[in-house]
């Protein structure tokens, strides 16, 4: 009984914090700027240990050069590579997207496939990539996008003790209904980028601090997305 007590009372505080961020994100959505879910597949990509915002200023020049899954995957790779420069690990990144490309053209006719399992199979891709494609392309919510925001604030708001993203995804999974996983994951991003910072988090003017266990005593690691 004290057990399931504890466990409905995490879910209320867990429904609270989601109440609260759509307040005070009403409009949160992808930052990647994209036409196409292969766009979007390789937007995604290159936003590993990069800002979006920097993802945002690569990709017009190399979607307007290779628009699709065809002319990414035949693309020169030393082009590719220069295109791509400056989001950093630049060789592993190019060598993915090609990658990846090459099997979406000889495997699913050309199209990112809209099954979690087919899109683990592509290079570069995890679930991290594979979330925000299934939600933002095709409206398909199977997990929690979990990025360096997501999992810092999921462990200071008390969401979840653990650190492998693939065990926060699932602890988060167990506290929010399905359908707001995805707006949960854009909502903490938000809230990461402009108030629960890696570095001196404005614990003093965040609206979540009623609900945050970790308020004035939070750790201080670096962020780099």
């Amino acid at each position: 009984m004290i057990a399931t007590r504890k466990k409905t009372s995490e879910k209320q505080r867990a429904i609270e914090i989601l109440i609260g961020l759509k307040r005070l994100y009403p409009d949160a959505t992808c930052s990647l700027n994209y036409s196409t879910p292969v766009q979007l597949l390789v937007a995604t990509i290159l936003s590993a240990q990069c800002t979006d915002e920097r993802v945002n200023k690569v990709t017009p020049a190399l979607f307007d050069r290779f628009p699709d899954a065809e002319s990414l995957a035949s693309a020169d790779r030393e082009e590719l590579e220069n295109l791509i420069r400056s989001t950093g690990f630049y060789r592993n990144k190019a060598k993915n997207i090609q990658g990846a490309c090459q099997r979406i053209v000889s495997e699913f006719n050309g199209e990112v496939p809209r099954r979690m399992e087919d899109l683990l199979t592509l290079p570069g891709v995890a679930r991290k990539t594979a979330n925000v494609v299934l939600a933002h392309a095709f409206g398909i919510i199977q997990g929690v996008t979990v990025d360096t925001h997501v999992k810092r604030l999921s462990n200071r708001l008390g969401l979840t003790k653990n650190s492998d993203p693939v065990k926060i995804e699932r602890d988060l999974m167990a506290l929010f209904p399905q359908p707001d996983w995805e707006n949960l994951s854009i909502s903490l991003i938000y809230h990461g980028r402009a108030v629960c910072k890696a570095r001196n988090p404005d614990c003093a003017s965040c609206q979540l601090a009623h609900l945050c266990p970790s308020i004035g005593g939070v750790d201080r690691q670096e962020s780099t997305t």
